[in-house]
């Protein structure tokens, strides 16, 4: 399973550990993924998403699954959030 976000497409990105004396080694920074039940009120059913913790607060505070997706780009979905997606904009 990918370390990846669903909804922003936020991923691992590098950098570097740096000591106390300047030394500097790789590591990686993860995204802080959650595993969340997000419920769509036009379709009437729940869907499980892994999303980072950003993502799941710009849902609540956009107000819900369905105006967040309603929002978001197409370019930045995962291939399971754009077919809900599609699925509420048929519901209308």
């Amino acid at each position: 399973m990918s370390r990846v976000c669903e909804f922003t497409g936020k991923g691992p990105i590098t950098g570097h550990n740096v000591s106390h004396a300047n030394n500097k080694t790789k590591r990686r920074f993860l995204p802080n993924l959650c595993k969340v039940t997000l419920m769509s009120d036009k379709l009437e059913r729940s869907f499980k998403f892994r999303i980072s913790a950003h993502a799941l607060r710009s849902v609540d505070h956009v107000g819900g699954l369905d105006a967040f997706l309603a929002k978001a780009k197409d370019d930045v979905l995962s291939d399971r959030a754009r077919k809900v997606k599609r699925d509420i904009v048929a519901a209308g």
